[in-house]
């Protein structure tokens, strides 16, 4: 067949290009296309194939690396020709929870269509082949084989290599709705146990009375049976529930005769009311906390802390198995938290009196919260800090105002709120009912009997749990607001004003009250001190409310990877947590679904509780507490306890399980001061020591930095800017950067940039001392 001539011109072109090509490649030797062969030919890929003619005229196409921004040590040294950096200087350089999980290399690519070859993988295949350890070997530990990342992560990853990357949130919730339904099949609360049955029966009762008296007589009817306990916005939402249940059935919820009833029909639907709640409340609010969060994250990396998160083992044995609500309160506070991150302080607020409407558990988090706003009006100053505070205050005071006006004159006399007070607040219970892992029942058991000793003195009892539970929560409320003192933005002199152009700079951005404080990394580890606090000393405390702290423990969890200290705690907290709620889920027949849910989210997440871990000290408790818990679960099965101690298996589950919340505690407020530390939220600045009087030549410097470029509107502002703090870029949105990667050093991230524009303010600010 003839052939139509190349036009000469284009002919020409072409040569000169694939010349000017050919020369380019031939510059860099580490990257052109001899290296490319030859390291091809040595690892028999299939770049063997591929004829010299070829190279040299059509040269493949380089699919640059995975940015390794964070992985600069020696080895990708060996690929720039620097010398290696101290490993201080190295950790220095901020290391995040998936750095070494996010940059490993790629392989070539599995689909045929795809020609390109991979450049990670050719540098992969060199490093192997010079004896050099490859960036997988940055996830192992020198004595212990490769940390196994997850069966979530390797799941994510091979749904985003194969295109399927819109398909992971739905998969996984989808997944996670299958997961809370199979475990609904199983027993629940008070499961066939008259007279008064469990939970199961409460919550319908609820529904039940709801439906049928006025609002006046919800806290007061028949208390001796399932008295309404809980704020008010349970109760609407038991309204709902009962008012749709009976349109279904009104069997289902007639007054007094549908008490006890435990037909098909009624489980379908009140396992259906736990589920929707969940997936309108809990699931978006687990979204939206990966997607501000975790916002510098990669894609991966929020899509896996989405899934770790979507079957939490403990969450879903009590709200799906024994059955309760708490996933709608938890969810509320999330939510809250969410809000927070981006800003949204007033929408945070009315989310969290919604919270502490529905549980008032969740005055466990009041505390931080109260701490976190308040921080934060200190932090912008008299001016903006006084209105943020004044218009909290107007919309919390409306909100319970709301929540609380049907108890509230005209509606009802004054007296009905404080019996729905009073019901929400059961003090007369006692300082606690059964064996929980806290103080006061591990004291009991090991050191003094304190029902016996204070017998008559409860009162005495009361005020000495909230001195306790007070001292517990006050390292985390002290961190937020010393915090946002010293990190409190300063108002700029006149001379410095008329320099700053404000539409221009972010100054006006950093002073509005839609920014989040720098604190804002301090949130999640102070909701974890003082929850763990109220659980390990306040009054009155249930197996159920270790749900609490175990939430900001899995959302530390989430953004973290296998060996890293965070995760190593976080995992071993949620696991105890689940097993010290062993003995109340047993009584529900809930023995299987323990177990699988247990197992199935360790492997998930990537964690072996049958590993020996002997080189650091959470890993050293981590192997002694879950030997102690196989042996207490296999005394169990064989030995039946004696007569005179019936409730010998629940005591040790005390005595193992108190030891680790307690020391977890410790832990949070021990993270909470360096991750303060890292931020610089708690050493101050340069200008707080200065005199106010040289504000004015601050403002010469900072224009200087700007003319040389150093000064740009970018995540790390200039130090020596006016007005602006010298940590107000502080990444606070990320839990990467808030959960650190050093273990082993006990420094946290320390940004480069920052570094260097100290360096410059330090010599800048010497210079001018010394002329």
């Amino acid at each position: 067949m003839d052939t139509v001539p190349e036009n000469p011109q284009y002919a020409e072109t072409r040569k000169r290009r694939a010349r000017d090509r050919t020369a380019s490649l031939n510059a860099a030797p580490h990257v052109g296309a001899s290296h490319l062969r030859d390291s091809a030919h040595r690892h028999h890929s299939p770049m063997a194939s591929i004829k010299t003619d070829d190279l040299e005229t059509e040269p493949a196409q380089i699919v640059s690396p995975v940015p390794r921004r964070h992985l600069l040590t020696s080895e990708s040294l060996h690929w720039l020709r620097l010398s290696e950096l101290a490993d201080d200087d190295g950790l220095a350089r901020g290391v995040s929870p998936a750095s070494a999980a996010s940059s490993s290399a790629s392989a070539f690519p599995s689909s045929s269509a795809s020609k390109r070859l991979s450049f990670s993988a050719l540098l992969e295949h060199e490093r192997v082949a010079r004896g050099i350890h490859t960036s997988a070997s940055l996830q192992r530990d020198p004595l212990d084989d490769r940390i196994d990342q997850g069966a979530v992560r390797r799941w994510v990853r091979w749904m985003h290599k194969h295109n399927l990357k819109a398909w992971v949130v739905p998969s996984a919730i989808a997944a996670s709705i299958w997961v809370k339904w199979c475990i609904g099949l199983g027993g629940y609360s008070g499961h066939a146990t008259p007279p008064m049955f469990g939970d199961y029966e409460a919550q319908r009762h609820w529904m039940e009375l709801t439906i049928h008296l006025p609002i006046q007589q919800w806290y007061t009817y028949d208390l001796r049976y399932w008295g309404l306990d809980y704020p008010p916005l349970t109760a609407y939402v038991s309204w709902i529930c009962g008012r749709v249940g009976s349109w279904i059935d009104p069997s289902w919820f007639a007054l007094e005769t549908s008490r006890g009833i435990e037909t098909p029909g009624n489980k379908l639907f009140m396992r259906a009311t736990v589920l929707v709640l969940d997936a309108l409340v809990f699931v978006p609010a687990l979204y939206a906390f990966t997607r501000t969060w975790l916002s510098t994250r990669s894609s991966r990396t929020q899509h896996a802390a989405l899934v770790t998160l979507l079957f939490h083992p403990a969450l879903l044995l009590i709200d799906f198995g024994h059955f309760q609500y708490n996933s709608v309160m938890l969810g509320l506070t999330l939510l809250a938290i969410d809000a927070f991150a981006v800003g949204l302080d007033l929408v945070g607020a009315v989310f969290f009196v919604l919270s502490l409407g529905f549980k008032q558990m969740a005055l466990y988090y009041a505390p931080v919260v109260g701490a976190y706003l308040l921080g934060k009006c200190i932090y912008l100053g008299p001016k903006n800090g006084t209105r943020l505070f004044i218009r909290l205050a107007f919309v919390t005071v409306l909100s319970f105002i709301v929540l609380f006006a049907p108890f509230l004159p005209p509606f009802a006399p004054i007296s009905a709120l404080g019996v729905s007070i009073s019901r929400i607040f059961p003090f007369a219970r006692g300082l606690f009912e059964d064996k929980v892992a806290n103080f006061w029942c591990f004291t009991n058991v090991t050191v003094l009997k304190w029902k016996r000793v204070f017998n008559g003195k409860e009162a005495l009892l009361i005020r000495a749990s909230a001195a306790l539970t007070a001292l517990g929560f006050l390292p985390a409320v002290a961190g937020l607001l010393w915090g946002s003192c010293k990190t409190r933005l300063r108002s700029p002199s006149p001379s410095a004003k008329e320099q700053i152009d404000a539409p221009a700079t972010p100054m006006t951005h950093l002073n509005s009250s839609t920014t989040p404080t720098p604190t804002l990394p301090l949130l999640p580890y102070a909701l974890l001190t003082t929850s763990m606090s109220f659980f390990l000393f306040s009054f009155q405390v249930h197996e159920k409310t270790i749900l609490l702290p175990l939430l900001p423990l899995a959302l530390l969890l989430s953004g973290a990877t296998p060996g890293e200290e965070v995760f190593a705690w976080g995992a071993l907290g949620n696991v105890v947590g689940v097993f010290s709620m062993w003995p109340l889920l047993k009584k529900d027949g809930l023995g299987v679904q323990y177990l699988a849910m247990l197992l199935l989210w360790c492997r998930l997440i990537g964690y072996n509780p049958f590993a020996m871990r002997l080189r650091s000290f959470v890993g050293l408790l981590s192997t002694a507490v879950h030997i102690s818990m196989g042996l207490l679960h296999l005394l169990e099965l064989v030995i039946v306890p004696p007569t005179r101690y019936p409730d010998l298996f629940p005591v040790l589950n005390v005595l193992v399980s108190t030891p680790v919340f307690g020391l977890v505690w410790l832990w949070s407020i021990k993270r909470g001061i360096e991750v303060s530390w890292a931020m610089g939220g708690l050493t101050g600045s340069r200008a707080d020591a200065k005199d106010k009087g040289k504000e004015k030549e601050q403002g010469g410097e900072w224009e200087k930095e700007k003319a040389n470029g150093l000064s740009t509107v970018d995540p790390v502002p200039s130090l020596s800017r006016p007005g602006v703090r010298n940590d107000a870029g502080t990444r606070a949105k990320s839990l990467g950067f808030a959960s650190g990667q050093d273990v082993s050093g006990g420094r946290g991230y320390r940004d480069p940039r920052r570094r260097a524009l100290e360096r410059l303010s330090m010599r800048a600010g010497g210079g001018e001392e010394g002329g």
